[in-house]
């Protein structure tokens, strides 16, 4: 054989000899990561019933202060929290010591201090669980149940971005009243033989008020975030104009990610990422009102979108509004993490995982089983709309690494 061929060979050899390399590489580490999804999956899976027990481990800090540790940049609590169990429990027994108004906002809530001095705010119960909201996606009122669905379903998904939430019932007349403010004093009432109040929002009415059966009132207690992380609120880039006949730029121009791609935070870092597994966590819980987002304040894009306000959810089990996955249908990208995870959850699992997830609660039953078969069944619309954009633009395009490392210090 001739120099010339000897030396072509060579380079032939090289360059397979490289790209298999590569090639193998690149196996190795998609096989490391798709390993340590399903071993988070399994432990996920392990401790999904949290028993609401008041012990700690830690003897000399609150449960306060356990969860306000818990925060960091990317995540509300941690994957492991064995005393997850006792914060909630501190949410749902602890003495109200003051009690006010909710913040601002469109939806009747009231503002409570906890023994402690932890700030929480209570959703009352408006609608009975087989109730079904009908209209637009985002009409009705808030639903308390919603909220604490919402946050096991964060738990599921191994998102970690939704605030603690658990049901609670209160006594108005003897744990609310005597530590209410005169403001929201002065929204009681009573309706027949029912302690009512309207509290003050956008559109609290006094012809509308949230009513106890008696005197007690069913609700859910959401954990308020630590002070030391003040959040900053951004416009939600698929956001809905909620006027008739007036379309959001999104709803008709099919180039739209594209748009969006160009702008900050979404030009880098996670934010667009975390837009689509917040997409795909709405459409799950028929959530259509997500207007706007919070993220940390001062994050530079680097920090989660967190998922705040779920109550405008499982308001209609029969009505699957497609809309709200336009950010992973017009974007065509997720997580690798996220669409393991979304595998793991088909054939049944999500519906029972959801379920064990909520059986502790004091509330419990949480959904109605409409609701929790329309999980599943929006689980596979999901599943279906990845297929077509990596049927379209291939797996290597839209199936994207991002593993972001957390700290808990």
């Amino acid at each position: 054989m001739k120099l010339k061929q000897r030396v072509v060979l060579l380079a032939i050899l090289l360059v397979i000899f490289i790209f298999t390399k590569v090639f193998l590489i690149d196996n190795l580490d998609t096989s490391a990561a798709n390993r340590e999804d399903q071993r988070a999956f399994h432990r996920m899976m392990a401790s999904l019933h949290v028993e609401l027990d008041p012990r700690l481990d830690h003897t000399l800090q609150s449960p306060w202060e356990i969860a306000a540790q818990w925060v960091v940049p990317r995540e509300v609590y941690p994957e492991e929290t064995p005393e997850l169990g006792a914060v909630m429990h501190a949410m749902t027994t602890k003495k109200i010591v003051k009690a006010d108004v909710g913040y601002k906002g469109t939806q009747l809530k009231a503002l409570l201090i906890l023994e402690g001095g932890q700030k929480v705010v209570f959703k009352p119960r408006r609608y009975a669980r087989d109730y079904v909201v009908e209209g637009e996606p985002y009409a009705g009122y808030d639903r308390h149940n919603a909220e604490v669905a919402a946050f096991h379903l964060d738990r599921i998904l191994g998102f970690r971005r939704a605030p603690l939430v658990v049901g609670r019932f209160v006594n108005l007349r003897t744990e609310i009243k005597p530590v209410a403010t005169e403001q929201l004093l002065g929204t009681f009432m009573t309706v027949g033989n029912n302690t009512c109040f309207y509290g003050k929002c956008y559109y609290c009415r006094e012809t509308e008020p949230a009513c106890a059966d008696g005197d007690i009132m069913e609700g859910s207690v959401t954990l308020w975030l630590p002070d030391v992380w003040p959040l900053q609120k951004h416009r939600h880039p698929w956001g809905r104009t909620y006027r008739e006949g007036k379309l959001a730029r999104w709803e008709y121009d099919e180039s739209y990610c594209d748009a969006v791609k160009k702008t900050s935070p979404y030009d880098s870092g996670p934010r667009l990422l975390d837009i689509i597994d917040t997409a795909i966590f709405d459409y799950l819980i028929g959530n259509a009102d997500r207007h706007h987002y919070e993220s940390f304040q001062d994050d530079e894009g680097a920090s989660m979108l967190i998922l705040l306000d779920n109550a405008k959810s499982f308001g209609n089990p029969a009505l699957d509004e497609r809309s709200i996955l336009a950010p992973l249908y017009q974007c065509c990208i997720i997580r690798v993490s996220t669409w393991n995870r979304l595998n793991y959850l088909k054939n049944g699992v999500l519906k029972s995982a959801l379920k064990t997830a909520m059986s502790h609660d004091p509330i419990s039953p949480v959904l109605s089983d409409p609701h929790l078969d329309a999980l599943d069944q929006r689980l596979l619309s999901v599943l279906a709309t990845v297929k077509q954009c990596t049927d379209q633009f291939g797996p290597d395009v839209v199936l994207v690494e991002d593993r972001m490392t957390l700290s808990h210090l």
